[in-house]
């Protein structure tokens, strides 16, 4: 329902005389500057996320030796990542329809 929904918007958005707006809309967004930048937004919220969690984790008291800190700082980086790449495949992949 949801992508039939998009294709008619589309489309009435393209029956109304707006196809050459709607067009370099799309080239902006896709080009690889901006794709760029959403990637490196994508990221920083991930980490924000991430870091977030870790956090709560000293909240409660857990993960104060200097070993689990360093361990637990690369491991808010290697999540951030790696849900970082699943966000954009998954976000790729979907948009093909």
């Amino acid at each position: 329902p949801f992508s039939s929904r998009r294709r008619h918007t589309r489309s009435r958005l393209l029956s109304r005389g707006l196809g050459d707006v709607y067009k370099r809309q799309l080239e902006v967004l896709g080009s690889v500057p901006v794709m760029l930048i959403l990637f490196a937004v994508s990221y920083c919220f991930f980490y924000h996320l991430c870091n977030g969690l870790r956090h709560l984790a000293w909240d409660a008291g857990w993960g104060f030796e200097l070993p689990q800190v360093y361990a637990s700082g690369w491991a808010v980086v290697i999540a951030s990542l790696v849900l970082t790449l699943v966000f954009w495949v998954a976000l790729l992949a979907g948009g093909s329809s």
